[in-house]
């Protein structure tokens, strides 16, 4: 990637969270921390951004905490794809509270609390947190438990024996998803329903959900259920395309895919073998991030991520007793997401 490339996704990054960090923007971008310091540096220079330890903020961006303003920290494992959206919401309530909100990017290792522990050092009151290992992990409660500021969690709900106290948290009724898919193909005329699901903190939910539909709908075969493992690995395509090869074999028709990335790779794949969509086989798709922009748009799934952003945030304020708000109980918040209706599964052309 060319320099000016990197620049500009540096500065919309910067529009967008009003906070980079080199070790972060390394990360997304894929090249190392000093040639990130470098651009960051030639930023600085040509007056569109303003360099701080460790990365760099607007031009005349006041510092956390400065003239009396309260400021709150959102961590997540990744600023772009899901995220992206949560942020944006977590991040238009914050405006109308008049509160800053600092981003960090914990990526999916063992760094994450070191993370969270220095944006607590930098003095935020409170934090949004999606923590990247899944629900109800016992390390990671362990620590959420001596965390030392007040803590919403976003899509993810620890709770139960392992922590000593409950945290508030808000997320998606990814298993209601699951289900809404499901009866979606089902009542298309399906039957028999093949499920793949990327390796996130979401597919334990998305399976529970898969099996609870079976029941419901008495479907006449158990539908079958890949692990991809994350997408951007080489063993996903593979086992999307012995998924659709085995189901074609056996007649399965329809296929309920995490996520958006998957989904699309199913449908060129299916492109590969001659296969039309959805004259061939029917695909939803969950998340909808880039399910429009598929070859073939795709009926997804769309969980709320906007909402669980602002509704994270706007309860944060209650925790933190922002103003005249008084913080009231734990809230276990869940959010029911909603089926979007394109071409990839066939309902449109019913309708039509």
């Amino acid at each position: 990637m060319l320099a000016g490339d990197r620049q500009q996704l540096i500065l919309e990054h910067l529009r967008l969270y009003g906070r980079v960090r080199a070790t972060d923007m390394a990360r997304e971008l894929n090249v190392s921390e000093i040639t990130v310091r470098r651009d960051l540096n030639d930023l600085h220079s040509a007056g569109m951004l303003s360099r701080i330890h460790g990365g760099a903020v607007r031009r005349g961006q006041e510092q956390p905490g400065s003239h009396g303003q309260k400021v709150v920290g959102i961590m997540v494992p990744s600023s772009v794809y899901y995220f992206s959206e949560v942020i944006r919401g977590a991040e238009s309530a914050a405006e109308s509270f008049g509160v800053r909100l600092v981003l960090g990017v914990s990526g999916h290792g063992a760094i994450e609390q070191d993370r969270v522990r220095q944006m607590i050092d930098l003095g935020v009151e409170g934090l949004l947190l999606a923590t990247s290992a899944g629900d109800a992990d016992p390390a990671a409660a362990a620590w959420l438990d001596g965390l030392g500021v007040p803590a919403v969690l976003m899509e993810r709900a620890f709770g139960g024996p392992d922590l000593e106290r409950e945290l508030d948290h808000v997320r998606t009724d990814h298993s209601y998803g699951a289900v809404l898919a499901m009866r979606h193909l089902h009542g298309l005329g399906h039957r028999s329903i093949a499920v793949a699901l990327a390796k996130t903190a979401t597919s334990h939910w998305l399976e529970l959900g898969c099996r609870r539909a079976r029941d419901q709908l008495q479907l006449k075969d158990q539908p079958e259920i890949v692990e991809l493992g994350r997408v951007s690995e080489d063993a996903a395509p593979v086992a999307l395309g012995q998924l659709l090869d085995r189901s074609r074999a056996e007649g399965t028709k329809a296929f309920f895919v995490h996520n958006d990335t998957a989904a699309t790779a199913l449908v060129d794949l299916a492109f590969q073998r001659g296969l039309r969509i959805p004259e061939d086989i029917a695909v939803v798709a969950y998340d909808d991030v880039t399910a429009a922009l598929a070859p073939v748009p795709l009926t997804a799934v769309a969980p709320p991520k906007h909402a669980v952003g602002s509704r994270a945030l706007e309860q944060l304020m209650r925790r933190i007793g922002y103003g005249s708000a008084v913080p009231g109980p734990v809230s276990h918040q869940s959010l029911l997401p909603s089926l979007q209706i394109r071409e990839s599964c066939g309902a449109k052309l019913q309708a039509s």
